[in-house]
């Protein structure tokens, strides 16, 4: 009976720490989205700066098979870019995912989306935000669904109830043990 009350007692301390994990986590996500959007909503950046890194949601077919539609590539905030590199550049109001695939000896940098036929218009590397460094596939799709009112209603509820269900139960064992 003792052992028994032994494994009970260690998952509920590893369900604890698994939650208080969780916890941290989401508290830490919340931090970061609350400094990238202070960047960009208040200060009026056209993109947060976390650490020398933003991300962007890929908006249209240009690059498809490499990088589709809702897929978020992280972009390390650089010039220092080469040849065949996916780079992300300002084109008036718009970023811009294509691959680099010539450095003119004017300076000029050619791109192409690899699903386009045809290259874009030359740019400058003044143009450059940087390279894709990361893909993550349909994240955006997945944020935009978990950042849906109701979703993030039913999400709070969750952990809360979990949380509570966690107290009560560490509540019911110490009166048992005593």
């Amino acid at each position: 009976m003792n052992k028994k009350i032994n494994f009970k007692n260690v998952i509920n301390k590893i369900i604890g720490i698994i939650f208080n994990l969780l916890i941290a986590i989401v508290f830490v996500l919340i931090i970061i989205g609350i400094y990238y959007l202070v960047q960009i909503r208040i200060l009026k950046n056209n993109y947060g700066n976390i650490f020398g890194y933003t991300f962007f949601e890929v908006a249209t077919g240009s690059m498809a098979d490499t990088i589709e539609i809702g897929d978020v590539v992280v972009v390390e905030i650089t010039k220092e870019i080469q040849e065949d590199d996916i780079i992300v550049y300002q084109d008036g109001d718009n970023f811009i995912t294509h691959r680099l695939l010539e450095i003119k000896d004017n300076g000029e940098l050619i791109t192409k989306g690899d699903a386009n036929n045809t290259e874009d218009d030359p740019i400058s590397n003044e143009q450059v935000l940087g390279k894709v460094i990361k893909i993550i596939p349909n994240l955006g799709i997945i944020k935009n669904a978990l950042l849906s009112p109701k979703v993030l209603i039913l999400i709070t509820i969750l952990i809360i109830l979990l949380g509570i269900s966690f107290k009560i139960t560490s509540k019911t064992e110490e009166k048992s043990k005593n």
